[in-house]
């Protein structure tokens, strides 16, 4: 099939890329030159495992190419709109500046039978209106929300654990959902779940998963600041609770919180769509839910203070990590870079190292200081903070070893991730979050 991708950003590029991989004509357009031009050599302006590779052999093949000339959608069948729905400079609310500007461009080029799929993340209500400047064209719009993990797109594109599609009623519904089959044939071939929904029921999958899985994070959070003052030990906790089936372990790792470009803003354009609806007081709790998340980074930097008897200025401080988790250079609201930054600005002489993100950090925070190397990084510091739980970090990094880098031995685990008996053991002092 013949599809346009609208909007190459982390989302667009991404779909573009899995949906020639898999057999489809797919024309990537957006605003940004640079962008398209990195993209139509092969070059993910981003990182993310997989996509270089997806990117190279579709343009390659002639199956994938890109441009800012949006007339090139004509040729589409299939319009996915893709582009980025970020919070409000002013409040809570989704900023839908890119969603209606890119239906708004993409009318003039669509033709009867045409489906207009978007995948944004959009407050509820957000279809429904959108249908009413595409449906005069005779094409369809369909609401088809993604579920991608940063680090794990690709393949959460190609193979997803679901595929939901919110269409209109009767005949035409019908119709896209064919059309929509056939997109994603290889996924429905393999018994991917299909759901098909009305639009509201659509949007609100997406912003009610992301708030469940923001809430579990936050829950085990809490419970880890009732185990710093009693002596518990929050990832024995987790554990436990966490062989019981209707709870599971995933996302009951109690840290210094979640980031990114999705949860913080997801949940709270939830809030702020809830309030508009007249009903706040049905997810009142995800304002707790984000003040939790926050307060765990104050906590990360209480840490390090107290573990430096009071005072960090002047102290070299290694900060391992800057992406908001692994496999991943995505800075966006990152607890991680947060931490640093606070530190720096208690005066504290700050180093943060990180696989990916240095370069998105430091266009964002030139202040502190970057290396890439890690074991530069380490040397001569005072204390070391883990805060993004990267495999060279938790796993690779030998806490004896690491003692021949530094000036102290004193380890602030962000993610509760390192081994702390094995630190301890190489005469560390180890802090970690909610543990004794």
């Amino acid at each position: 099939m013949r599809l346009s991708v609208i909007g190459c950003g982390y989302l667009g590029a991404v779909h573009a890329a899995a949906m020639a991989s898999i057999g489809h004509e797919v024309v990537g357009i957006d605003v940004d030159q640079r962008k398209i031009d990195a993209l139509a050599e092969g070059k993910a302006p981003f990182f993310e495992p997989g996509l270089p590779e997806l990117l190279t052999e579709g343009v390659a093949s002639g199956r994938l190419r890109f441009t800012t000339d949006l007339s090139a959608a004509a040729d589409a069948t299939v319009h996915f709109i893709g582009v980025g729905t970020p919070q409000q400079k002013d409040g809570y609310a989704a900023d839908l500046t890119y969603v209606n500007a890119a239906v708004d461009g993409l009318v003039p080029y669509l033709k009867p039978g045409d489906i207009v799929a978007g995948k944004s993340t959009v407050p509820v209500g957000t279809a429904a209106t959108l249908a009413e400047r595409v449906t005069p064209t005779g094409a369809t719009l369909v609401w088809n929300p993604e579920f991608l993990r940063e680090g794990w797109a690709v393949q959460d594109t190609i193979a997803p654990d679901r595929l939901v599609a919110g269409v209109p009623a009767g005949e035409e519904g019908e119709r896209a959902a064919d059309v929509l089959r056939e997109v994603y044939h290889t996924a429905i071939a393999t018994d991917t779940p299909f759901i098909i929904t009305d639009y509201a029921t659509a949007e609100l999958v997406k912003v009610s998963a992301n708030a469940f899985l923001a809430t579990k994070i936050s829950f085990i959070n809490a419970m880890a600041e009732i185990a710093e003052v009693t002596g518990a030990d929050v990832t024995q906790l987790a554990d436990a609770i966490g062989h019981d089936a209707r709870i599971g372990r995933r996302f009951l790792g109690a840290g210094i919180g979640f980031g990114g470009g999705c949860l913080p803003k997801d949940i709270r354009a939830f809030s702020a769509r809830a309030e508009e609806l007249g009903r706040g007081e049905s997810v009142s709790f995800l304002r707790e839910v984000d003040a939790i998340n926050l307060r765990r980074r104050d906590r990360a930097v209480q840490l390090v203070v107290s573990s430096l008897e009071g005072g960090v200025y002047g102290k070299k401080i290694t900060v391992l990590g800057a992406a908001f988790k692994p496999h991943s250079d995505d800075i966006r609201d990152s607890p991680a870079l947060d931490v640093a930054v606070r530190l720096r600005g208690l005066g504290a002489d700050v180093t943060v190292t990180d696989p990916e993100a240095i370069e998105n950090s430091r266009r964002i925070h030139p202040q502190l200081t970057y290396v890439h190397d890690r074991d530069e990084a380490l040397t001569g510091a005072d204390a070391v903070v883990v805060v993004t739980e990267w495999d060279e970090y938790r796993r690779e990094l030998d806490p004896a070893y690491a003692a021949t880098l530094t000036k102290g031995r004193i380890v602030i685990d962000g993610r509760n991730c390192l081994d702390a008996g094995a630190w301890r053991a190489a005469g560390w002092t180890y802090y970690g979050m909610g543990r004794p």
